[in-house]
C-alpha cells in the first residue's frame, strides 16, 4: 500500500527552508516508495519559495500569500491532496523527519475504523527520548495524561497503542476520516488544533492509534521560540480557553473551571521559579485575551 500514488504527505514551511528540505528528504527516502508530496509555503517572508522550488522541482508547492497558521496551512495542503485522489494523507511538521520505513509501517495498520495513525515521536537532539506518544484525556476535566513525554524508550510497547489524542506533528489520516470529520478548525490559530481535531475524531467513532514500530523525530518548538518562551506561553493560554470552552459545555464546566484555575496557579509558580517574568506576563495576557474571544 505504501507504494500507491494515493498516499500523500503534506508539510508546511514558514521561513525555514532548511528544516523543510530535511523533512522532505526523509519523505523521499521512504521505502518501498515515496509518497506524493505537497509543500505549502505559509506566507514566508524570506526566499523559501525560490529555494524549495529549485531544490524540489518535481514536488507540488502551494504558495499561500499569507500565513494561515498551522491549521490553515495543513488544510490547504490536505484539500489539494484530496482533489488529487489521496486515499490517505500524512501530515508532518517541517521541523521533523521520519524513519525510512515509517510510512510503510503506518499504512499496514490503516483500516476503515482507524482513521488516525501516528508514529512514536522522539526528540531529534536525543533520539531515544520520547517527545510524544499521544495520551488519554480525563472524561471530566479533558486534561491530558499518560503521554510519556521525556521518558527514555525502554521498549515493551504493544503492537498498537489506543489513544484519545496524538500531536499534529505527525498524523496519517484516511480519506474516509477527513470526509467524515472535516479538517482542522482554523479558529485555533496556535496550539490545541490537534487536541480539538482528535476529540472530534473520537466523538465521530474513529480510533486513534500510535504504532511504536514507526519512528519519527522532532526538533521541538523551533517556530515558537522554545518551551516556556513568551510566544508559546501567550498562545497556549489564549487557545486553551477556546478549547475548553468548545468541548467543556454543560456540567463539565463545573469541574473544568476550578481545575483550570488551579492549572493557572501552578503554571504561574513554575514560571516564577524559573525567573521567567516575561513569560508569566504573556501567559496571563493570553488568558485575558482568550476570555475576550468568547
Amino acid at each position: 500500500m505504501a507504494s500507491s500514488p494515493t498516499l500523500f504527505a503534506v508539510t508546511v514551511n514558514w521561513n525555514r527552508p532548511g528544516d523543510t528540505i530535511a523533512c522532505v528528504e526523509s519523505l523521499l527516502e521512504q521505502t518501498p516508495a515515496a509518497p506524493e508530496i505537497i509543500i505549502v509555503d505559509n506566507g514566508s517572508t524570506d526566499d523559501s519559495v525560490t529555494i524549495l522550488r529549485q531544490m524540489f522541482p518535481q514536488i507540488e508547492l502551494i504558495p499561500s500569500p499569507t500565513n494561515r497558521m498551522f491549521g490553515g496551512g495543513y488544510n490547504l495542503g490536505m484539500r489539494r491532496a484530496l482533489e488529487r485522489g489521496a486515499r490517505a494523507v500524512f501530515i508532518i511538521n517541517n521541523d521533523a523527519f521520519i524513519a525510512p520505513n515509517g510510512l510503510d509501517i503506518l499504512m499496514r495498520y490503516a483500516s476503515p475504523e482507524t482513521g488516525l495513525l501516528s508514529p512514536m515521536i522522539y526528540y531529534a537532539s536525543q533520539p531515544e527520548r520520547i517527545w510524544s506518544v499521544g495520551g488519554r484525556t480525563h472524561p471530566w476535566t479533558l486534561e491530558k495524561s499518560d503521554d510519556h513525554r521525556n521518558a527514555l524508550d525502554r521498549g515493551g510497547w504493544p503492537e498498537a497503542i489506543e489513544q484519545d489524542f496524538v500531536t499534529g506533528c505527525g498524523m496519517l489520516l484516511t480519506r474516509r476520516l477527513l470526509e467524515t470529520v472535516g479538517l482542522f478548525d482554523e479558529a485555533f490559530t496556535h496550539y490545541y488544533e490537534d487536541m480539538d481535531f482528535c476529540r472530534r475524531i473520537r466523538l465521530a467513532g474513529f480510533h486513534i492509534r500510535v504504532i511504536p514500530q514507526a519512528r519519527m523525530w522532532h526538533k521541538v518548538a523551533l517556530s515558537s521560540g522554545g518551551s516556556d518562551s513568551v510566544n508559546e506561553r501567550y498562545w497556549m493560554a489564549r487557545t486553551s480557553i477556546r478549547y475548553f470552552r468548545k468541548h467543556g459545555r454543560g456540567w463539565r464546566m463545573l469541574v473544568i473551571i476550578p481545575n483550570r484555575l488551579g492549572s493557572a496557579v501552578r503554571t504561574s509558580f513554575r514560571l516564577l521559579a524559573r525567573r521567567r517574568g516575561d513569560s508569566l506576563r504573556a501567559y496571563w495576557r493570553g488568558l485575558r485575551d482568550g476570555l475576550r474571544d468568547i
